[in-house]
């Protein structure tokens, strides 16, 4: 064990406490009426896509963000897809996303049997770089009457797919101005960034449309889940038919218009989910005094950095995390906190690396992403970390 590695274990245990059981990046907590609602969709038989606790949900989470329409989904990723298709991805498309995220982003894109067209990210908040994509576009891409078109390609870009990753809001005014400028469509991928907010508004509804998760280990929960949030009313009855296997409505006629999707929460997810949001200030709290608790504990600790909000954004810091100036300390060092049982994980492979994208087109310089991906850690996050401490 490095000098560097006991001194990140001692200033996580001196936060986080001893722990004789392991400890999780992210755990969901059942503490306020999760069992009741769900009790309550077992008694009335209300359990599967149709149900109260569906419409409550999106008229819920509508009033927490500010989105004029939710409308819920089976995952983070299916509702992701079902925004790049009303966004008007199409076949043979290419979409703008940044290298530096998770997986389910540039799945997304290929189930649209659409390109992912990776770019890098800015240090600062650990999102697309707006700055950059502007030069870039002007190097590789014509603005003609039928949309931006890749000039070494001879594919239309679609849309810009912008990540607020680990909960940290990219610089959107910047993002919207490139994507105006352009006119490509802006889609927020915000699955990580539920509380989180930019200049005071609700990361998710600065795009064309969003899409948020509810994954076991994000800060509010469903299960499994996700949500898609538009400001356009057209979108989202397009949204919902088309993830309600595109059926007419009857009352007991079957009739699809289109290929549609099985895409709707169930009742019983959702009413975790309500219970869940109900909640979700408190949390988002917790979080952020937790890693007030980690940047006073690092602050002495030589080449490691807590990452912590731009001016800008409020951050709901789902996942902390710590960046390492040396790489080579990278691996001793999540193998010391795993060792401890404080779990710890490294930065996601860089999605232009994986074998499904690994002919993708991409910006030359992604030093940025590459960077990060060699020397971002992260650490125990959960709200109740810090209220077993206080």
């Amino acid at each position: 064990m490095s000098r560097t590695a006991s001194q990140i274990l001692d200033a996580v245990t001196g936060v986080l406490g001893p722990v004789e059981s392991f400890t999780p990046l992210h755990e969901p907590e059942f503490s306020g009426n999760e069992s009741a609602y769900v009790q309550d969709c077992i008694d009335t038989g209300w359990v599967s896509s149709v149900g109260a606790y569906v419409d409550r949900l999106e008229a819920d989470l509508c009033a927490y963000t500010g989105a004029h329409h939710a409308v819920a989904m089976v995952n983070g990723t299916a509702a992701l897809h079902m925004a790049l298709i009303v966004a008007g991805v199409k076949t043979g498309d290419e979409v703008i996303a940044p290298t530096l995220s998770f997986v389910a982003t540039a799945n997304a894109i290929a189930y649209c049997h659409a390109t992912p067209h990776f770019v890098d990210i800015e240090a600062s908040t650990l999102g697309l770089d707006a700055t950059k994509l502007d030069a870039y576009l002007t190097d590789i891409a014509d603005k003609t009457d039928v949309g931006v078109i890749n000039k070494q390609t001879g594919k239309r870009i679609a849309c810009v797919v912008c990540m607020h990753t680990f909960g940290h809001p990219v610089d959107l005014d910047a993002l919207v101005d490139v994507c105006d400028r352009w006119g490509l469509i802006l889609v927020e991928d915000a699955a990580e960034s539920l509380g989180s907010k930019y200049k005071g508004k609700h990361c998710g509804t600065f795009g064309r449309v969003a899409a948020i998760s509810f994954n076991g280990d994000k800060i509010v929960t469903t299960g499994g889940g996700g949500a898609l949030l538009t400001n356009n009313e057209t979108l989202a009855k397009r949204a919902k038919h088309l993830s309600t296997t595109a059926k007419i409505p009857h009352p007991f006629q079957y009739v699809h218009d289109e290929v549609g999707y099985n895409y709707r929460m169930p009742n019983i997810n959702a009413a975790l989910g309500c219970a869940q949001l109900e909640q979700l200030d408190g949390f988002v709290a917790e979080k952020r005094n937790l890693t007030q608790r980690y940047v006073e504990a690092f602050a002495d600790i030589d080449g490691v950095t807590v990452f912590s909000e731009a001016s800008f954004a409020s951050s709901n810091y789902w996942l902390n995390a710590i960046v390492v100036d040396d790489d080579s300390q990278r691996d001793d060092i999540l193998e010391t906190l795993n060792g401890a049982k404080y779990m710890s994980r490294p930065a996601w492979t860089l999605l232009h690396k994986l074998a499904p994208f690994s002919g993708a087109p991409c910006m030359n310089d992604l030093s940025v992403s590459k960077y990060i991906e060699t020397r971002l850690i992260n650490i125990p996050s959960s709200p109740k970390l810090y209220r077993n401490r206080a």
